[in-house]
C-alpha cells in the first residue's frame, strides 16, 4: 500500500494521530527532504527508514519503487510541508501506483492553501487555486487577466523574493481589489497582511523571510471582462476541437451554436 500523508507546514505539532502511526508502522518513508522529516519523526519519537523522493530524482524512484510497492512493501510518502501532489513531489508515484493496480489512501491534514483562504477572511463559497505563480513578467500578466473575470477569491504560492515585484505586478493589473499576504502560516512568527495591492505592494517593497502565501479576494466583475472570458473559454473549445482533427470552420459553428459567440470572429480569432 501506499500512504499519501499530509505533514505540517510549519508548527511541527500540526500532524494528525494517524499520521503519525502510519509513518511508525510503514515499511519505508519516502520524503522531499530526509534531514527535515527526520526532524518532524525525532520531534514524536518516531524511528523510520528514510528514502529520498524529490522533484530530481521522482522519474528515477517511481520506477524502483512501483514494483517494490507491488512486492508488498508499505509505503508512506511525505513532502516538506503539505499534502504530496499538491504543489510538491508525488503526483507520478500515486499515478504509477493506481495504474499498476496498488492501493492508496490519502491521509488528510494540514494545508497552506486553506490555512491562508480563511485567515485572509477573503474566503466564500468558491477559490481557485494557481500554484506557484510564474516568474516571467507576461505570464504573470495573464494570470491576473484570467482573474479579471474571475469573481471569486484566488490562492497562490510566491517566494519572498518575487514578492515584490508581484504585488506591484497586481497594483497595475488589479488596483484596489481586496488581497492578503500570509506569511510563516502556524510559525512562531506567522503574519497576516491585508489590504489592497497599493497598500500591501507598499508593506512588502522589500522581500520578507519565510513562506508566503498569496491571497486575491474577490472583485466586481466588469461586462468587458466577463466577455473576455467567455470568448477566451470559446476560442479555447475551438482550438480542442481542432487538435482533434475537427475542421476550423466546423468548430467556429459548433462553438457558436453552443456559447452565442459570433461565428466568424472565432474562425478569424482563431487562424
Amino acid at each position: 500500500m501506499l500512504s499519501v500523508c499530509a505533514t505540517p507546514i510549519g508548527n511541527l505539532e500540526d500532524v494528525t494521530l494517524r499520521v503519525l502511526r502510519e509513518l511508525a508502522e510503514a515499511d519505508v518513508v519516502l520524503c522531499e527532504d530526509t534531514r527535515h522529516t527526520r526532524g518532524l519523526l525525532d520531534r514524536h519519537g518516531i524511528e523510520a527508514r528514510l528514502v529520498s523522493y524529490h522533484e530530481h530524482n521522482e522519474a528515477a524512484r517511481t520506477v524502483e519503487l512501483v514494483p517494490r510497492l507491488l512486492a508488498g512493501e508499505r509505503m508512506a510518502l511525505v513532502t516538506d510541508a503539505g499534502l504530496p501532489g499538491i504543489s510538491d513531489p508525488g503526483g507520478r508515484l500515486i499515478a504509477a501506483a493506481l495504474d499498476a493496480g496498488v492501493p492508496v489512501t490519502v491521509l488528510p491534514g494540514p494545508s497552506a492553501v486553506e490555512t491562508a483562504l480563511v485567515a485572509s477572511g477573503l474566503v466564500g463559497d468558491r477559490y481557485q487555486f494557481l500554484g506557484f505563480l510564474p516568474r516571467s513578467g507576461k505570464a504573470l500578466a495573464a494570470v491576473w487577466a484570467e482573474l479579471a473575470g474571475w469573481p471569486h477569491a484566488a490562492v497562490a504560492f510566491e517566494s519572498p523574493q518575487r514578492l515584490p515585484a508581484t504585488l506591484r505586478s497586481l497594483v497595475e493589473a488589479l488596483p484596489g481589489r481586496p488581497a492578503a499576504v500570509c506569511r510563516e502560516l502556524t510559525k512562531r512568527f506567522e503574519e497576516i497582511a491585508r489590504g489592497t495591492p497599493e497598500e500591501l505592494a507598499a508593506r512588502f517593497a522589500e522581500p520578507p523571510k519565510g513562506e508566503i502565501v498569496l491571497v486575491v479576494g474577490a472583485g466586481a466583475v466588469t461586462a468587458v471582462a466577463a466577455g473576455a472570458a467567455a470568448e477566451a473559454a470559446a476560442l479555447a473549445a475551438v482550438a480542442r476541437l481542432v487538435e482533434a482533427g475537427t475542421p476550423r470552420k466546423l468548430a467556429a459553428d459548433v462553438v457558436a451554436g453552443l456559447t452565442g459567440a459570433a461565428r466568424r470572429r472565432l474562425y478569424d480569432a482563431s487562424l
